[in-house]
């Protein structure tokens, strides 16, 4: 009775999805719009409704009959069809064009996803449509929605990621108004940041300047990483006003000041010597831990170019006691003994004082053998101590420069759109891992087609991937495929969408059996659980021939019917992953049928 009832609700279901495919072609465009999210509500676990190419044509022709609302959401659903040819791409962007101008920034932006995924391989057309849109850009960083105005300010960070200087001329429309939240003002000073060049630098610089004094303390010090960041770039300039902020006496100020030098100092060694003599005086101020680490790692590191640095550490020292941040210990020791390799007679007698009192009186275990281990270097002489704590070090601004190297659009541009700008593209994938999504339909025509034209408009139901030979497959697997765990883990944690699949298994899992079916299919083993683990796991890795990877999670627990298989895709693939799980259950098939 449960297997009919079970093959009567399918076929309820199967009747509903054709009517609501047919009725995609009702001359209401509400109805069409509705249709399409029914069906994507229906179709979740197939992973949504289907977009082939008489539903595409079919949807393109209808959009003058939408509304905003419609038309965004069509512009969405249209990002699941990849054009057959060059010609049929520029005819679909050709009839897009309009939108990119219209009155909703819902509509533009939708447009404009869809324009930068379908011309991937099209750099100057992806380049002339962000030209494009960069007034509805800007008059939505502009708008009385905060909403609106702090999603636009992130797409415009995402966009000079790639086109550094894209809104150069525009800076001023970046300028924060007093009325504006913190959040918004934060967003506009990272985009002026990044907006900055040889003719807008001083005024730029001016406007951050009067930040700095904000009475929010947190939009100060703000204002302040962001002039430390263009220093790495116009670093004279940017020195001059961060000293001049030392002579406001403000707490929060002077931390600030003093956390911008000393990463200063590491990237752009030619400020060294006006950084140094800046630091005088600004241990009266700061309280914070932040700042206080700041400045005795410089005084550390640099000390022998600050006359009194000495003295400085000898005010910490003198109240080492009261000191309730273990951090600033610990900072505390390592710049004194470095002091001490360069300065040796102005430290010798308080460097002795704070290791008697962090060895012998001090509770934090390890500020105790941070300084037992000093005790000991020392002891070795110092011209081991010099060897091992004031080493060259590499040239930091390299790893700088290499940071600022230009992304590609194709990076960004299938999260354009999308709350990945906002997030964070790594934050918003450990906010997803746990989500994940069915296979995506093919482009099959049904047996029973409702037709546009002569062409069909209901696709093909997908079929259960039966358990053939693999040789049958169109996937090609790269055999010297080579990847460690903890890359593996990176790209993993990278990957935000998955398909996840159930193969039938009645018996124990024999991992060397299961290890050696992958091989022969050039699946490779990451790690693997040892046989009888009441949570037997299993991390595989695979390539194809165009360099796209496959990561596999696969899942059995004591006594269940069925192992459970994540496998996440480094590009979307729709044909190649179908190919991939294929392959996979064929050969776990194969294995459980030997195991049983």
């Amino acid at each position: 009775m449960c297997k009919d009832a079970e093959t009567a609700r399918g076929l309820r279901n199967g009747a509903l999805v054709n009517e609501l495919y047919s009725l995609l072609r009702d001359q209401d465009p509400i109805v069409v719009v509705n249709c399409l999210r029914a069906l994507e509500e229906i179709l979740a676990h197939e992973g949504g409704v289907v977009i082939n190419k008489p539903i595409a044509h079919h949807l393109l022709n209808r959009m003058p009959d939408l509304d905003q609302w419609g038309q965004s959401e069509v512009l969405t659903f249209l990002l699941r069809y990849n054009p057959r040819s060059e010609e049929e791409l520029f005819d679909i962007l050709n009839l897009l064009d309009g939108y990119l101008k219209s009155s909703s920034s819902s509509v533009v932006m939708a447009a404009t996803k869809l324009f930068l995924v379908l011309a991937r391989d099209f750099p100057h057309v992806q380049e002339d449509v962000l030209v494009r849109v960069k007034g509805p850009l800007l008059s939505a960083c502009t708008s009385e929605s905060r909403e609106l105005c702090f999603t636009a300010l992130c797409h415009v960070r995402q966009i000079l990621d790639s086109l550094p200087g894209h809104f150069s001329s525009h800076y001023k429309k970046f300028f924060c108004s007093y009325s504006e939240p913190h959040y918004i003002k934060c967003q506009k000073m990272e985009v002026l940041c990044k907006l900055v060049n040889d003719e807008n630098v001083p005024q730029i610089l001016e406007e951050l300047r009067d930040y700095c004094t904000d009475v929010s303390a947190e939009l100060a010090q703000g204002a302040i990483f962001a002039i430390g960041n263009i220093a790495r770039t116009y670093t004279e300039q940017c020195v001059k006003i961060l000293t001049e902020l030392l002579e406001l006496k403000q707490e929060h100020i002077t931390s600030a000041v003093v956390q911008v030098f000393r990463d200063l100092v590491w990237l752009c060694p030619q400020c060294i010597e006006n950084v140094s003599q800046a630091l005088g005086g600004c241990e009266e101020t700061i309280q914070d831990s932040e700042g206080k680490q700041a400045l005795i790692w410089l005084l550390g590191v640099h000390g022998e170019r600050v006359p009194s640095a000495p003295y400085i550490l000898e005010d910490f020292v003198e109240n080492v006691k009261s000191e309730t941040f273990s951090v600033v210990k610990l900072e505390l020791l390592t710049a004194l003994v470095r002091l001490f390799i360069g300065r040796p007679a102005e430290c010798q007698d308080m460097l002795g004082r704070l290791l008697y009192y962090c060895i012998e009186e001090e509770r934090d275990m390890a500020v105790r053998d941070r300084a037992l281990f000093y005790y000991r270097l020392l002891q070795a002489g110092m011209e081991e101590a010099k060897g091992i704590l004031c080493s060259p070090t590499s040239d930091h601004s390299l790893r700088f420069l290499e940071g600022q190297a230009e992304g590609s659009v194709n990076a960004w541009a299938s999260d354009f759109n999308s709350l990945v700008p906002i997030y964070g593209k790594e934050q918003w994938a450990a906010m997803t891992a746990s989500r994940v999504t069915g296979l995506p339909h093919t482009d099959s025509p049904s047996e029973d087609p409702t037709t546009v034209g002569e062409e069909p408009l209901i696709p093909e139901k997908e079929e259960e991937v039966p358990s053939v030979d693999t040789s049958s497959s169109s996937l090609i697997l790269r055999p010297s495929m080579c990847m460690t765990a903890e890359q593996f883990e990176r790209t993993w944690l990278n990957l935000g969408l998955g398909c996840q699949q159930a193969v039938p298994w009645q018996e124990t899992v024999q991992p060397d059996t299961v290890q050696a079916a992958l091989q022969v299919v050039h699946i490779q083993t990451i790690a693997m659980s040892k046989a009888g683990s009441p949570l037997w796991k299993a991390y595989l890795v695979a390539q194809d021939d165009t360099g796209c990877l496959f990561l596999t999670e696969l899942l059995l627990e004591v006594g269940a019917a069925e192992m459970q298989m994540l496998v996440k895709q480094s590009e979307n693939k729709p044909e190649a992953l179908q190919a991939f799980i294929a392959v996979l259950k064929t050969v776990l098939g194969t294995v459980a049928g030997l195991t049983s």
